[in-house]
């Protein structure tokens, strides 16, 4: 930071500082600036550092600092006009909107004053020549600030009526402002609609579309366009966020995290800004930021979290309680200045009405990692409360209870073991003496919950139950504790009980001693037996004459039960699902002996009997079987339909992780099938249930890891970065492996240059290609090491630009690959020239170029000759630009033009002999150089030379077939080259 001696010094001063983040430190280098300035004795010196200070200021958190430089540039003005040129006298009198809205901005302005000020702008806009539509705007601003809305419905049909001049808002701003007053008068539709040119990239500027896309958040979640809402946050933060000025922005995005189950977002955007609890400068938007603070508090406070430590002001840990309490009277009381000023309680009854809204979207996943702020939600249906006994009926409540846990595990409903153990509860409770058959089955769903530790408490029941005179269900609860004991372990024991039961009940049976259900409740549990024990012969690597019997006992056993329940299930829930059952285990028997097909129709007819039985949850488990084996036989739309089933059917039900997974799943397969954008859809949700699993660290990162791969090959590259760069922190070498790390580092380079944030563009490609250096194949390395080039020099980091496109040249040497060897040392030359020495390096590496490719093709096989032909004619068309472009560069003095032009002359007609040997294939390149050619020979006086190749560029198109894009473009050029040629 050197001293400043002159006015240019001076200017290159401000230029460098208006470049720098928006804040404190900025608008303390714009004070100094001015003392300098005034040590400079130029009173536009003055003037102009004035007018900096004031811009960093109103960008800032220090807006309320404006007043003091413009009173003194309105001084410097009514005493010596002629002091300012025509650009200060420009900017004085743009400045005078901003001392408006700034003077609106401050409660302690009295109205009086701002209506003053305003007089004072209009007579000062009349008097410089200048429309009424930027005053007119002005005073739209104030009176929609107190409320006056007849004034400010009269102000907005005069503002839009009068015409647009240098001093109305650019279209960008307009159109924010009167979308605003839009949402005032409650049509969201329509502010949308004004915004849209905006949202859509046709205007913009300094502060836009940050504000339309905040401001739009609310208004497209009222509409329920809950995508595009989300879409917005993403894009929007990533704009606003280094932002200091934007507070008023900032807050919503606070607000839209608030509305839509992401209070745990909300809490780290707070955590960013902690000096926006407490910069006075701007009130305005202080008053809008705590307000969306006490708004986010309470919704934490309503999930049970009051207590909860949260972000806040520096120096002092609240809770989200105390912070709700804290902002909402900070909020009010600012509220209050701001009314007694106006005279009205406009500004008071807005902050309490948007203090007091209500979520607009239960939930609603962004794809960026937040560490959880509410309680897991609950996946399944909660289970349904026991009905109220019948008023006389003389039922209590434990009966009730009874009669709700029969009714949910005879129809086979989710929940019933949660029912049943209700049911324990309240025996016990109440001490009521229950008969053996209620005791048998609360034994018996107890000993179902317990899983492997079972068995004792199924003896149990099975001795009740033979109690109660049921012999053929105490059979079956027998049967199912050998299940129990074979979970456990002890397979070979629960075999042989269960072979016993089976005969016992299949007597019983026969002498119609029981019934189908009971009969078919021993025979599948024999058969679940018999299934894990195959699975144990084969993990222990047993696949001789001993696997082949168990394989064939095993289906006999499953193919015993089909016969039993056959054509006995219908209306009978649980006899459906022994058969549904069976077809899962004959599916799974077929897969397996390999045969894949086979077990494929077997899962699927499993899940339909399932859904047709009215238990679609049952489903899940075999659809997914069979988009895995549809997956192993290359189908993908039999993957993607079991997929979409299994999500349809049990995805209600299933947990948080297991819905990830589905999501991931289809996913990856439909982003396979090139439908990226229903892909992003579903790796959303994967990365919301993978975070509500618990797991955002490793599948969340994961399916993150997808969505920006997704959503930047939809074009939504702001989304895509924000996405990527919340699962680069969890992404590891050890969990997801060294490929995904640089993919997608290599994803988030490619976001960043599209955004134009090169210098960061770079730093993410330099890291991937650190990575993938260590990698034996080196073709990614290359790539990025080419890409990262690409980004320094966009950047203006010629230097590391330089040191990288050789390091990258150097790679594709040794991969053989000509083509990017040559484009490397053809972007050294174009770098050389952009930098400060002389020419002669830029025209020597261009040189360079055209001799490796000259080399290579040399060299070449006849398939890639015609490939490495066009590439050296390209170089040579580009050693021609260069050359034209360099004239007068040379280190040995000034090079004359016309040597120049000669020289990039030769270089075009060689260029345009070699695409003219490449036939149709080349006509384009061809008359390309042509074209570059006739403009060559025009600035060399020759334009008789200049019309012949144009003409030949028009004949090369004559009878060429349809003209595509290129070559209307081609012809259009040499119709202006000829236009502009004398006497042509």
């Amino acid at each position: 930071m050197g001293e400043i001696t002159d006015f240019d010094a001076l200017r290159r001063a401000m230029a460098e500082n208006s470049g720098l983040p928006e804040g404190p430190a900025r608008n303390a280098r714009a004070e100094q600036l001015l003392a300098e300035a005034e040590r400079l004795d130029v009173p536009l010196a003055v003037i102009e550092a004035l007018g900096h200070q004031l811009k960093v200021y109103n960008y800032s958190s220090e807006k309320d600092k404006m007043f003091v430089p413009f009173a003194r540039l309105l001084r410097m003005w009514d005493e010596r006009p002629e002091d300012f040129d025509e650009y200060e006298t420009h900017s004085l009198h743009w400045v005078f909107k901003w001392m408006s809205a700034g003077m609106l901005d401050q409660p302690h302005v009295p109205l009086a004053s701002v209506e003053k000020w305003l007089a004072e702008m209009e007579h000062r806009y009349r008097l410089a020549g200048h429309s009424e539509r930027a005053v007119r705007a002005a005073e739209f601003s104030v009176a929609a600030h107190v409320g006056d809305l007849g004034r400010a419905g009269r102000a907005y049909a005069a503002w839009l009526a009068a015409d647009r001049d240098r001093m109305a808002d650019c279209h960008a701003c307009e159109l924010h402002g009167q979308g605003t007053w839009q949402v005032e008068c409650g049509e969201d539709a329509e502010a949308l609609r004004l915004w849209r040119p905006v949202l859509e990239g046709e205007y913009s500027c300094a502060h836009e579309p940050h504000t339309v896309l905040a401001s739009s958040l609310a208004p497209l979640l009222r509409l329920g366009r809950t995508e595009e809402a989300r879409a917005h946050h993403l894009r929007g933060f990533r704009l606003v966020r280094p932002m200091e000025s934007m507070r008023g922005a900032y807050a919503d995005h606070v607000e839209f995290c608030a509305l839509t189950g992401n209070e745990a977002r909300g809490l780290e955007l707070l955590a960013e800004r902690p000096a926006y609890f407490t910069d006075t400068g701007h009130p305005r938007s202080r008053l809008d930021f705590l307000a969306v603070v006490a708004l986010l508090m309470d919704r934490l406070t309503v999930l049970g979290l009051g207590g909860h430590p949260v972000p806040g002001p520096a120096g002092r840990e609240r809770t989200a309680a105390e912070l709700a309490a804290h902002a909402r009277a900070e909020a009010l009381e600012l509220a209050a200045r701001f009314d007694a000023r106006n005279g009205t309680s406009y500004v008071g009854d807005r902050v309490r009405a948007r203090m007091a809204q209500e979520p607009l979207a239960e939930r609603l996943p962004l794809g960026v990692r937040t560490v959880r702020a509410r309680p897991a939600a609950v996946v399944a249906p909660a289970a349904p409360e026991a009905p109220e006994p019948a008023a006389g009926s003389g039922e209590s409540g434990l009966a009730a209870l009874l009669a709700e846990a029969r009714r949910l595990s005879d129809t086979l409903r989710p929940h019933a073991l949660e029912a049943w153990a209700a049911v324990a509860r309240a025996a016990d409770a109440e001490g009521t003496g229950l008969d053996p058959r209620d005791r048998a089955e609360i034994a018996d769903h107890e000993a179902m919950e317990r899983g492997p530790e079972g068995a004792p408490l199924f003896e149990r029941a099975a001795a009740l139950y033979a109690e109660a005179g049921d012999p053929g269900e105490a059979l079956a609860a027998r049967a199912r504790g050998a299940y129990a004991r074979a979970l456990a372990g002890d397979t070979d024991a629960a075999v042989t009980a269960v072979a016993a039961l089976r005969d016992e009940v299949l007597a019983l049976y026969a002498a119609e001693g029981t019934g189908v259900r009971q009969t078919a409740a021993v025979l599948m549990s024999r058969a679940r037996i018999l299934v894990r024990r195959l699975h144990e012969h084969l993990g222990d690597g047993n696949t001789g004459d001993g696997a082949e019997a168990a394989l064939a006992e095993t289906g006999q056993a499953v193919r015993e039960v089909r016969a039993l329940v056959g054509g006995r299930a219908d209306g009978d829930v649980r006899l459906a699902a022994r058969a549904a059952e069976a077809s899962g285990m004959l599916a799974g028997l077929a897969a397996l002996t390999g045969d894949a097909e086979r077990a494929a129709e077997g899962y699927a007819l499993a899940a339909a009997e399932y859904v047709a039985a009215g238990l679609p949850w049952f489903a899940l488990e075999y659809e997914v079987e069979a988009a895995g084996l549809a997956h192993g036989l290359g189908d993908a739309a039999g993957t993607e339909r079991a997929l979409r089933s299994a999500l349809e059917h049990g995805g209600p039900y299933v947990e948080p992780a297991g819905r990830a997974q589905l999501h991931l799943q289809l996913a990856e397969v439909i982003g396979g099938r090139g439908g990226t954008g229903e892909a992003a859809e579903h790796a959303l949700e994967a990365a919301h249930w993978a975070d509500e699993a618990g797991e955002s660290g490793t599948l969340g990162a994961w399916a993150r890891h997808q969505l920006g791969g997704f959503l930047l090959r939809e074009g939504r590259c702001a989304e895509a970065a924000e996405v990527l760069e919340s699962a680069l922190p969890d992404l590891t070498a050890e969990t997801h492996g060294e490929g995904a790390v640089v993919q997608a580092l290599w994803w988030l380079g490619d976001c960043l240059s599209e955004l134009g944030e090169h210098r960061e563009a770079a730093e993410r490609r330099l890291r991937a290609a650190g990575i993938a250096r260590h990698w034996p194949e080196q073709q990614d390395h290359a790539t990025l090491a080419h890409l990262a080039a690409e980004s320094l020099g966009d950047a203006g980091l010629l230097e590391d630009a330089d040191r990288a496109y050789a390091r990258a040249g150097e790679l594709w040497r040794g991969l053989g690959n000509p083509y990017f060897l040559v484009r490397s040392v053809r972007a050294r030359a174009w770098l050389a020239l952009r930098g400060e020495g002389p020419a002669d390096g830029a025209r020597a590496l261009m040189a360079e170029a055209v001799r490796e490719c000259e080399r290579a093709l040399a060299a070449a096989e006849p398939a890639v000759r015609d490939r490495l032909t066009a590439e050296l004619a390209n170089t040579h068309r580009q050693f021609g630009d260069l050359l034209a472009r360099s004239a007068g560069g040379s280190e040995d003095g000034e090079q004359d033009a016309g040597e120049a032009f000669e020289a990039a002359l030769a270089r075009m007609d060689r260029a345009a002999e070699l695409f003219g040997a490449l036939g149709a294939e080349g006509l384009h390149g061809r008359t390309g150089a042509e074209l570059a050619a006739g403009r060559l020979e025009a600035g060399l006086g020759r334009p008789a030379e200049a019309a012949a190749r144009a003409r030949g560029v028009l004949a090369a198109y004559e009878g060429a077939g349809t003209p595509d894009d290129t070559a209307r473009s081609r012809r259009a050029e040499a119709e202006e080259l000829l236009g502009a040629l004398p006497d042509h």
